[in-house]
């Protein structure tokens, strides 16, 4: 009970706030929840496209696919972008607006993305 009246969550959870409740990690804007919510779907969107695009290049530098093969993943690739900056676009969102920051791990993504 100690922690408790120093603030502390007695299991180890964090802070409390003055309350007695836990403190909220995350603020959500009802006016901008929508917008929020695009930036985290589109993030995590980007981040396996990127990941994609880097197997792709793996397997084409290897030889591992037929020229048909690479035509059709290009081509997919390229589709992917197009519609993910339609949707940065309808969201007003910028590229380096998915790029969340990740505190002392850095970026989530490379910077050499934007």
């Amino acid at each position: 009970m100690a922690d408790v009246a120093n603030g502390k969550h007695p299991r180890g959870r964090g802070p409390r706030r003055e309350g007695g409740g836990p403190r909220r990690r995350v603020e959500l804007d009802p006016d901008t929840v929508e917008r929020d919510l695009a930036r985290l779907v589109l993030t995590v969107v980007e981040l396996l496209r990127q990941l994609m695009e880097r197997q792709a290049l793996r397997r084409v530098e290897t030889g591992e696919l037929t020229e048909d093969q690479e035509e059709r993943i290009g081509l997919t690739l390229m589709l992917l972008e197009s519609r993910m900056s339609e949707l940065r676009s309808k969201f007003g969102l910028r590229p380096e607006d998915l790029n969340i920051d990740l505190g002392p791990l850095g970026p989530l993504l490379p910077n050499e993305s934007f």
